[in-house]
């Protein structure tokens, strides 16, 4: 019976910044709340570009809750901010510190491996103080039902637990989510695929002429990526460049490009090895998918006794050069608690959900997720026929012209800065491909640099990684092997490619009664777990049980 099982007032799942945040607001509350990390140890699963933000206009910041954690745990403060805009060899930068300060209080780069483990330690002292604590190394993997309800989580390495509340902080592959039927994203066009590689830097303040609590970010876009949606970044760590791209999942798939080589061109151009020391080293290779926030931030992400944060309620803001996913993790996480303690307080535990989505409507935190500006102009800007136009009227001399005489009155860098331009920029080829190139081909000074990045190959990258693999327990299963239903994850998976036979996916020829047939074959060893295949693939996808899998030491 669930009532013999172990019980909590509050569970909460993953120890992120999203977790942490909820963890950290339920034990000042003096609500008995246990922490479950799937990883050997927080921040092991997790990848992030990634700068943390505080914003102005946010009820709650990481440092409101844990005020140290800017001395001990983050890398660097972002105090320049541009965008560079690529066609070839010419590159015209813009100055978007405007935008990267509008509404910021401040903004941190960040790897989630050393900043994750420094909140676990300080989520278990706090927890620990309420009769609860932190365990890591434990996969939730579903919600435990009584009489249909949602009473606690049912784990892999220990016996369900049950709690009045729980908080799925669970990253952006949720399985409690999709238990609880509130997440259901099977479309490439809801998903960003983000690509990293964290390359070592042990001059980056003569490189980027900074002082030790300066820091750059840099982003890219223009032609540097075949035509496929997206962009590229670089942003300064203490003695690391944390450098690399990401593009919109359909765009990924239709292209059949493949993610490392993508960033591969990114790291290899002399727009970004110019920051790069040489010899090049790579630290760390990475990937992550991320939902874009405008089609799939959950607008009621609760039901019953649980509620999802962060990722796993599709909580990442990615419009144009705008990139916050941690800051609003860390809101709804408090946010959660917050309404939590509250609806104790009153008798009414029950009422937490529906107390938490005020908070998030009530907070603007779901305004920015999903502007509305976007919504209303998404249904003509978002017509094939709208971008063939405004791209051949770019493309045009008229449009050319148009370029240069913007740019000659500053407007057009005003326009990139711009927070309402931003939130309303549609997902097609012309801000992401088509205005960057014509503004570099137009406006661009040639950019040349004499080092030589000389990126590992995707066998080495893997090598590289670590892993505890679970031998004999896979944890996806390819239920269509055909290339019609699975074949993108040759190419879209970050650790495969299409000439490379010792990634997850491949494509192979069999024989079979005088006949021969292409078919996707899968090895889930090398997995980095992003959940990529999950949706450009017929598969069943779960994560690894508790400490197995990739285990990454940067983030």
């Amino acid at each position: 019976m669930s009532d013999q099982y172990e019980q909590y007032e509050a569970v909460v799942v993953g120890a992120g910044p999203g977790g942490a945040a909820a963890a950290a607001k339920l034990a000042d509350e003096g609500i008995e709340t246990l922490v479950l990390e799937r990883g050997v140890k927080a921040g092991a699963k997790n990848v992030s570009g990634g700068l943390l933000y505080a914003e102005d206009s946010a009820p709650y910041a990481i440092d409101n809750l844990y005020p140290q954690i800017r001395t001990e745990a983050t890398e660097r403060p972002i105090t320049e901010y541009t965008i560079q805009n690529v066609a070839g060899s010419t590159v015209k930068e813009y100055d978007l510190t405007r935008l990267h300060e509008h509404d910021t209080r401040w903004s941190d780069a960040v790897l989630r491996r050393k900043m994750d483990s420094w909140l676990a330690e300080r989520v278990h002292e706090r927890t620990r103080e309420t009769g609860g604590g932190l365990l890591n190394g434990i996969k939730v993997n579903g919600l435990l039902r009584e009489d249909g309800e949602i009473v606690g989580v049912t784990c892999d390495e220990i016996d369900p637990i049950r709690a009045e509340f729980i908080v799925a902080a669970d990253g952006v592959n949720s399985e409690l989510a999709r238990d609880a039927g509130l997440m259901n994203w099977d479309e490439p066009e809801q998903w960003f695929q983000g690509v990293k590689a964290t390359v070592e830097a042990p001059n980056v303040n003569d490189r980027f002429d900074i002082g030790p609590q300066e820091g750059v970010a840099h982003l890219f876009s223009g032609d540097l990526f075949d035509g496929v949606r997206g962009g590229g970044f670089c942003y300064t760590n203490v003695d690391t460049l944390s450098i690399g791209a990401v593009f919109h999942l359909d765009s990924l798939v239709e292209s059949a490009a493949e993610p490392h080589e993508l960033l591969n061109a990114l790291l290899e151009h002399p727009v970004c090895s110019q920051w790069i020391d040489d010899p090049y080293r790579e630290v760390e290779y990475a990937a992550k998918l991320v939902p874009d926030s405008k089609k799939v931030a959950h607008p009621d992400p609760q039901s019953d006794r649980l509620v999802l944060v962060g990722d796993a309620a599709g909580q990442m803001q990615a419009q144009g050069p705008i990139i916050k996913g941690m800051n609003h993790a860390v809101t709804a996480g408090a946010l959660a608690g917050e309404a939590f303690a509250a609806a104790k307080r009153r008798g009414e535990p029950s009422s937490a959900g529906e107390r938490y989505v005020e908070r998030l409507y009530e907070s603007g935190t779901m305004a920015k997720l999903r502007p509305k500006r976007y919504e209303r102009l998404r249904p003509i800007a978002e017509r094939e026929r709208t971008t063939e136009v405004v791209d051949r009227l770019l493309e045009s001399p008229i449009g050319r012209f148009g370029v240069r005489a913007l740019d000659a009155t500053g407007l057009l860098e005003r326009l990139y800065s711009s927070p309402f331009m931003s939130m309303s920029i549609p997902d097609t080829q012309t801000p992401y491909v088509t205005l960057p190139t014509v503004i570099a081909e137009t406006l661009g000074e040639t950019v040349s640099d004499d080092t030589v990045v000389d990126p590992p190959s995707l066998e080495q990258r893997i090598g590289e990684l670590t892993y505890d693999t679970d031998i004999g327990n896979p944890h996806i299963e390819l239920l269509d092997n055909s290339v019609e239903a699975s074949g993108a994850a040759v190419t879209a998976c970050p650790v495969s490619a299409s000439e490379f036979g010792g990634g997850c996916y491949r494509e192979e020829t069999i024989a079979s009664n005088g006949t021969t047939k292409n078919v996707v074959s899968l090895d889930t060893q090398p997995c980095i777990e992003c959940g990529t295949c999950a949706v450009v693939a017929d598969t069943a996808w779960e994560h690894p049980s508790g400490g197995r899998g990739i285990e990454f030491r940067q983030g």
